[in-house]
C-alpha cells in the first residue's frame, strides 16, 4: 500500500514537470511544420526556380528539377524557406511601423471592410490576433483589469474592459461606463459582456496576464497581493497582513530564536 501511495506520488510529480515541457515543444514543433507545409514549401519551389534561372537549367526538365528540389524543398535547403518567411514578417512589420506604411494599411483594410463577405469575417479574426499578439497596451483589446460585482451584488468577477459602453446608455445615464468581458474558466476568451457604471468597478493592480492566469488555472494562480491594494479595499485584511509581516521581520532578524523574546 505504502509503495502504491509512493508511486502515485512520484508519477503526478513527473506528469507535472513533464506535461508543460512536453506541450510547449509540441506548440512550437506544430508551429514550424505549420508554416513549413503551408508558407515554407512555396517559397522553397521559388528557390529551385531561382536557382534553375540563375544556372540556365530548363525548368521543364523533369529530372534536374526533382534533383534541386530534394535539395530547397525535401531536404536541408527548406530551413531557408523558414527564415526568408520570418524575415520577410520582420519587414512588413518594420514598413507598418512607419506613418506611409500605417495609412497603407489603413487603406487595404478599408477594402476589406468594403469586400462583400471578407467584412463579415475580418473584423472578428483582427480582434483576436491584437489580442494575442500586439504589444503596444494602448492598442490591446484588453485596456485594464477591473473588479465587478458580478452576476449579483455581493459576488466578485474579474473582467477585462474592452470600451467605454454603447452611446445611448452613457447619454441616458449621465455616467460614464464601461464594457467588460467576464472569461470564463478555463477558456477565457469566452465569456459575458457586460456593461457598468465606472464607478461601480474596482480598478485591479494586476496585469491582464495575470488576470489570464487566473482565469485558466480557476483560482488556483493568483498574482502577488500588495499592501497598498489591501489598505485601500480591506483594512482588516491589511492588518493581519502587516501582523504577518512584522511576526516574519522579528524570525528573520533572530533566526536562532524560534519563539518571541519578551521586551523590557
Amino acid at each position: 500500500m505504502r509503495l502504491t501511495g509512493h508511486f502515485k506520488s512520484y508519477f503526478l510529480r513527473g506528469l507535472a514537470v513533464l506535461v508543460p515541457t512536453i506541450l510547449t515543444i509540441w506548440i512550437f514543433i506544430w508551429g514550424y511544420n505549420f508554416i513549413q507545409n503551408n508558407i515554407s514549401v512555396h517559397i522553397n519551389w521559388g528557390l529551385v526556380w531561382l536557382t534553375m534561372k540563375l544556372k540556365g537549367l530548363d525548368w521543364n526538365n523533369e529530372v534536374v528539377r526533382e534533383v534541386w528540389a530534394g535539395f530547397w524543398v525535401d531536404g536541408w535547403g527548406s530551413v531557408a524557406g523558414f527564415i526568408i518567411a520570418l524575415i520577410v514578417v520582420c519587414i512588413v512589420g518594420m514598413i507598418l511601423a512607419s506613418v506611409v506604411g500605417r495609412s497603407l494599411w489603413r487603406y487595404v483594410e478599408k477594402l476589406i471592410m468594403n469586400a462583400p463577405f471578407l467584412r463579415r469575417v475580418y473584423p472578428y479574426i483582427k480582434q483576436i490576433t491584437d489580442f494575442l499578439l500586439v504589444q503596444n497596451k494602448k492598442e490591446q483589446l484588453f485596456l485594464r483589469v477591473v473588479g465587478v460585482e458580478y452576476p449579483r451584488k455581493g459576488i466578485w468577477s474579474i473582467g477585462m474592459v474592452t470600451g467605454e459602453g454603447l452611446s445611448r446608455l452613457v447619454n441616458s445615464f449621465k455616467k460614464e461606463f464601461y464594457t467588460v468581458l467576464i472569461p470564463t474558466s478555463p477558456t477565457p476568451f469566452t465569456g459575458f459582456v457586460i456593461m457598468v457604471p465606472k464607478q461601480d468597478t474596482i480598478e485591479l493592480d494586476i496585469t491582464v496576464e495575470e488576470a489570464l492566469r487566473f482565469t485558466i488555472s480557476a483560482g488556483v494562480i493568483t498574482p502577488s497581493t500588495k499592501l497598498e491594494d489591501l489598505e485601500k479595499y480591506s483594512p482588516e485584511l491589511l492588518s493581519v497582513a502587516q501582523q504577518a509581516d512584522n511576526e516574519q521581520d522579528g524570525r528573520e532578524n533572530d533566526p536562532n530564536d524560534e519563539t518571541e523574546q519578551p521586551v523590557d
